[in-house]
């Protein structure tokens, strides 16, 4: 199987280059992704367990469905494609855009836009993906971030304070 091959951007989130992934990690150069948090009718919130295979945050709590956009792709044809890979889900419209998120250290220097649906499940989980996921209720997410954020991928936790604070960057 080939590399996956990203869109390196600039400071404006700006294509300027073509790279493989491990090359983008490696250097720490700015791409894309994109993070799904998935509510159900409860108003719990759907984590996924990263697998111990993946290259960054092996084993960590991360948002329901995450991802990096391949080259030339949207923001919001990468979460609809997410959703379907990572949880088996297919969803008929983009998810709303809840905030976007400039690219920094915590991020991995990703750009993300970050997007809310509603699902009940069940997922179908990409095993090479995610090792499980749970329904959590937000207050549980909060205190448990607040405590153990090494628990998370960093940019999780990022993402969760901005979303509780209701000043995303």
């Amino acid at each position: 199987m080939s590399e996956e091959i990203f869109d390196v951007v600039n400071d404006r989130d700006e294509v300027v280059d073509h790279r493989p992934r491990s090359e983008v990690h490696r250097l720490k150069l700015k791409h894309r992704a994109v993070h799904v948090l998935v509510f159900n009718a409860r108003g719990d919130l759907f984590l996924q367990k990263r697998s111990m295979l993946k290259d960054c945050f092996p084993g960590t709590w991360d948002s329901s469905a995450s991802g990096h956009l391949d080259r030339g792709e949207s923001y919001d044809a990468c979460a609809v494609r997410e959703m379907k890979e990572e949880l088996g889900w297919t969803l008929a419209q983009t998810p709303d855009r809840l905030f976007y998120v400039a690219a920094c250290p915590e991020t991995g220097e990703e750009f993300v836009w970050v997007y809310r649906c509603a699902a009940e499940g069940p997922f179908q989980l990409q095993p090479e993906e995610i090792d499980r996921g749970e329904w959590f209720h937000p207050d549980v997410v909060t205190g448990w971030v607040e405590r153990r954020p090494e628990d998370f991928a960093s940019g999780f936790v990022l993402i969760w304070q901005l979303l509780r604070s209701g000043q995303p960057a």
